[in-house]
């Protein structure tokens, strides 16, 4: 069973038909939508600002999400891909987005909606990344733009997928 902490007066919230694997940790203010999924190891620690996530959103094994004290809070929307040991901190993330697997987005950075921040990029404190564009790098640059087949083939069919599997647990 997923640890789920109640904090500082603040217990975590989830939507409708999430799955929480055995050892994921879902600590304090964090709010979550409906079809959401937070796989093995996964770490949402919403003790030193709140996190707040919408709905079909995967977070997958390894990922980190925190905010920093009374500064930067985490806000993730809709139809978000979380890879595999990706550091999401103190950011808003947008509709539509893919983070790559090991990839880091710091304090204050908005990755808007139609995005692709690549696998061990590193989106530095402050940076936009551009709706419709694949960033990449580290620190993370404009690289492409993500068009119809990624944006279908890739940030779609990602949380089409993981929702799946998420359906086997």
């Amino acid at each position: 069973m997923a640890i789920i902490k109640e904090l500082n007066g603040y217990m975590p919230k989830f939507g409708e038909n999430c799955f929480l694997a055995d050892n994921a940790v879902v600590v304090g203010e964090v709010e979550m939508g409906d079809d959401c999924s937070i796989w093995f190891g996964a770490v949402l620690r919403g003790d030193v600002h709140y996190i707040k996530i919408g709905s079909k959103v995967n977070i997958q094994d390894n990922a980190t999400v925190h905010g920093t004290y009374k500064k930067s809070p985490t806000t993730i929307g809709n139809n978000v891909s979380i890879a595999h040991n990706a550091v999401v901190h103190g950011c808003t993330i947008h509709d539509n987005v893919l983070i790559g697997m090991g990839a880091v987005v710091l304090d204050d950075a908005v990755i808007e909606s139609n995005a692709i921040v690549a696998a061990g990029s590193v989106v530095t404190k402050g940076t936009v990344v551009e709706s419709g564009w694949v960033y990449a790098g580290i620190p993370a640059k404009k690289m492409k733009q993500v068009g119809e087949e990624l944006l279908n083939n890739e940030i779609i069919r990602i949380v089409e997928s993981y929702s799946m599997y998420a359906s086997w647990y």
